[in-house]
């Protein structure tokens, strides 16, 4: 028996295209330098309009002007609305991570989601299954509903826990390092996914299943 009883997938950048993508394509048509919307988020902080969207401490119409303020305060001109209008037109899903969870849930994997979201940002895309995201996951943790946030890692402790799984059994996917560290930490297997068909090699790899043909 494999010593992974469950697996967890970030959504944005995972499970569905890369928000990020999208910020980089704004930044870029805007000549704005690369990143720089990332590091002014990052310098803002846990009480930054960003942190607090994710904790559903803000609805996404009262984010705006708090967060082109936490942007300005570092340089960097930011539109919220239009920025925030490319991040959900980047919710694409991706069918090879879909079809993988369908593998894994198959083999009697338990599969959760743990995804930083904000109100009113709920994952609908449609599958080719005619199905929602969500609906494809044994558990759904959203940084909005539960009032925590990756990396704190409460969040991580929370799914395993919805899971009815012990950390060191749980595997867990998510394309921005500092979201990984804190699930290290607990014991799970970490997975980076900057490619989703070498992330889904690597946890085929370690599950022992063929998780891509």
């Amino acid at each position: 028996m494999n010593a992974i009883a469950a697996v967890v997938f970030d959504i944005g950048g995972v499970v569905q295209e890369s928000p990020l993508h999208a910020i980089a394509r704004y930044e870029r048509e805007h000549g704005i330098e690369a990143n720089a919307v990332n590091r002014a988020v990052v310098a803002a902080g846990e009480q930054g309009a960003w942190a607090r969207l994710e904790r559903g401490e803000l609805t996404i119409e009262a984010f705006y002007a708090p967060f082109e303020a936490d942007c300005r305060a570092r340089g960097v001109p930011v539109d919220g609305r239009q920025l925030m209008a490319r991040i959900a037109e980047a919710g694409v899903a991706r069918p090879q991570m879909l079809e993988a969870i369908r593998r894994l849930r198959a083999e009697g994997l338990g599969v959760g989601a743990l995804t930083n979201n904000w109100v009113g940002d709920r994952p609908s895309v449609k599958t080719p299954l005619g199905l929602s995201v969500r609906a494809h996951f044994d558990v759904f943790i959203e940084s909005a509903v539960v009032g925590l946030r990756k990396p704190d890692p409460r969040i991580y402790a929370l799914v395993c826990e919805k899971l009815g799984v012990a950390p060191a059994r749980v595997a867990f996917l998510d394309d921005i390092g500092r979201n990984l560290k804190p699930a290290r930490a607990l014991g799970m297997a970490t997975i980076k996914v900057d490619d989703p068909d070498q992330a889904l090699r690597e946890l085929g790899a370690l599950l022992g299943l063929d998780l891509r043909s």
